[in-house]
C-alpha cells in the first residue's frame, strides 16, 4: 500500500507560511510577549521613576542656587564639549582606516578601539595616571621637559572623557562610512576630485547623520564619566569636580544636591539617545 502525497504540495507552502505567520503574529502571542515584558520593564523605570518623584520643583530650584552644583554643571559642560572636539579630529581618521580597510591591521585597531568601553573604570583611570601621570610614561617626561603636569587637573578630566567615549564615536563612525557606496567615490575622482575633496563633498554628506547620532552619544558617555575621572583627575570642587563627581560627594553631604546633578544627567542622556535614535530613524 502506497501514500500518495499532494500533487500541490509547493502551492500549500504559502498558506503553511501564512498561518505560522498569523500565529506568530496574533493577538494572543503579543499579548504573551507584553506580558512577558514587564517585570524586566518596570524594573528598569522604577529607579527612574523614584529620581523623579523625590524632588520637588523648589528643591531643584535651591539645589541649582548652590554655587558648587552650578560649578560642577559648568565645568561638566565644558570639558566634555573639548573632549567631543578631540573625538572628532582625532577619531574620523581611525573611523575612515577602519572603513576602508578590514585586514589584519585594522583588525588589531577595531580591538584596541573597542577595549576602553570593556575596561572596568577603574582600570582606566589607573592606566590614565601611569601614563600622563608626574610619574608616568608620559606625565614624567613632560613633567621634567616642558614643566607639565596633566594628572588633577582640568586636561586629566579632558582626557578622561576621550578615552572611555571616543570608541563609541569610532564605531558609529565607521559603519557610517563604510555605508557610503563606493560607486559614489568613484564617479567624483572621474570628475577630477582628490581624497580630500571626495571625503568632504561626498563621503561626510552621505554618511552625516551616522556620524552626528555617533557624536552625540560619545558626548553623553563623556558627560556620564565617573571611575576614571576621580582616579586620574580627582575630586576637586571647582577645578575637576563634574557632575557625576559631585553627585558622589552629595550623596554624603547633601543628597538634594546628589538628585538634582542626577534628574539633570537623566535629562541629558535621555535628550542624546532621543536625538540619536531619531537620527538614525532618518537615515534607514
Amino acid at each position: 500500500m502506497s501514500v500518495k502525497f499532494p500533487s500541490n504540495t509547493a502551492n500549500n507552502a504559502p498558506t503553511v507560511r501564512t498561518l505560522a505567520a498569523q500565529r506568530t503574529n496574533g493577538r494572543p502571542a503579543g499579548a504573551l510577549w507584553r506580558l512577558l515584558s514587564v517585570p524586566l520593564l518596570g524594573f528598569l523605570l522604577l529607579p527612574l521613576m523614584a529620581l523623579l518623584t523625590r524632588t520637588s520643583l523648589g528643591q531643584l530650584q535651591t539645589s541649582l542656587a548652590n554655587p558648587e552644583v552650578g560649578q560642577a554643571i559648568a565645568l561638566s559642560f565644558t570639558t566634555t564639549l573639548i573632549s567631543l572636539a578631540l573625538t572628532l579630529v582625532l577619531g574620523t581618521p581611525v573611523a575612515y582606516l577602519l572603513a576602508a580597510r578590514r585586514g589584519k591591521f585594522e583588525k588589531m585597531i577595531d580591538t584596541v578601539v573597542d577595549l576602553p568601553t570593556v575596561l572596568p573604570p577603574s582600570v582606566a583611570g589607573i592606566a590614565l595616571l601611569l601614563a600622563f601621570g608626574r610619574m608616568g610614561l608620559v606625565g614624567s617626561w613632560l613633567q621634567a621637559s616642558l614643566g607639565i603636569s596633566i594628572a588633577f587637573t582640568q586636561m586629566a578630566v579632558v582626557l578622561a572623557q576621550l578615552f572611555v567615549a571616543s570608541p563609541f564615536y569610532i564605531k558609529a563612525a565607521t559603519i557610517a562610512l563604510a555605508s557610503v557606496e563606493p560607486d559614489f567615490k568613484q564617479a567624483a575622482a572621474l570628475d577630477g576630485a582628490n581624497g580630500w575633496q571626495t571625503f568632504r563633498h561626498i563621503t561626510v554628506p552621505l554618511a552625516w547623520t551616522g556620524l552626528v547620532s555617533g557624536a552625540v552619544m560619545s558626548w553623553a558617555r563623556a558627560l556620564g564619566e565617573f571611575g576614571a575621572t576621580i582616579l586620574f583627575a580627582g575630586n576637586l570642587p571647582g577645578v575637576t569636580q563634574t557632575m557625576p563627581l559631585a553627585i558622589y560627594l552629595g550623596f554624603e553631604s547633601n543628597l538634594d544636591i546628589a538628585i538634582t546633578l542626577s534628574i539633570i544627567l537623566m535629562a541629558c542622556s535621555f535628550v542624546a539617545l532621543l536625538l540619536a535614535k531619531v537620527l538614525l530613524g532618518q537615515r534607514t
